[in-house]
């Protein structure tokens, strides 16, 4: 899952990267309203960071933006400690939930977590899709009730290809979707094509039935 944070403060920042990464968010990172508007117009997000208070222009104005855009990502503002106004106004705008600084990092992954859960999964904690199963919170997946054993790689793209099920999706979604801003420096997809093997083998090793299918010149597509 992808996360998009608009943040100047950089040591709260880097608390927040670090919170995320360790629970196998990839994360990436816009200082200013410029660096925020350039990535949000280029890629799709699971769910947004966003700060009011950035110092060349209000989160508002990069909140109104994304909703003008009619773009899906969750957006959480983040807000200071006593301001209702800013809060209320986000919410009108559109955002789906708000932080008040200081806050603690168990609840900011909760918060994330939540979101992305009612933006792809209709609200649930568990996702299921034949005989697979994939515990949103507990970031496992089990086949005919019998957990397998995925890297965070592995999960990452499972999940994304079910929720995307029944759609094509291009190497180059895939690989934004997994590795953000680094994507664009691999080498031909290989790590796509990699991690795509392996997940296939393990699935068809649990007794799964071979659900990804390729669309050759296209990508990938998820469907009985």
């Amino acid at each position: 899952m992808k996360i998009l944070i608009i943040e100047d403060e950089k040591q709260l920042v880097k608390s927040i990267t670090t919170a995320l990464r360790t629970e196998g968010y990839v994360c990436e990172i816009a200082y200013s309203a410029a660096e925020a508007n350039e990535k949000i117009l280029v890629f799709d997000y699971d769910c947004i960071l966003l700060d009011i208070n950035l110092p060349d222009v209000s989160g508002l104005t990069i909140l109104a933006k994304i909703k003008s855009h009619n773009k899906p990502d969750g957006v959480i503002i983040i807000t200071a400690k006593n301001s209702l106004e800013d809060k209320v106004k986000g919410l009108n705008l559109g955002a789906d939930d708000y932080l008040a600084k200081p806050f603690f990092m168990p609840e900011l992954i909760a918060r994330v977590s939540a979101i992305i859960r009612r933006k792809q999964f209709n609200g649930n904690n568990k996702i299921t899709f034949q005989e697979i199963a994939i515990d949103i919170l507990g970031k496992a997946v089990t086949v005919n009730n019998t957990e397998i054993d995925l890297t965070r790689m592995e999960y990452a793209l499972l999940a994304f290809l079910i929720a995307n099920k029944n759609r094509v999706v291009s190497k180059n979604a895939i690989a934004e979707h997994l590795s953000g801003d680094d994507a664009e420096l691999l080498d031909k997809f290989d790590f796509i094509y990699s991690h795509m093997k392996n997940l296939k083998r393990k699935l068809t090793e649990a007794g799964c039935e071979d659900y990804i299918k390729t669309v050759y010149g296209l990508g990938y597509k998820f469907s009985t």
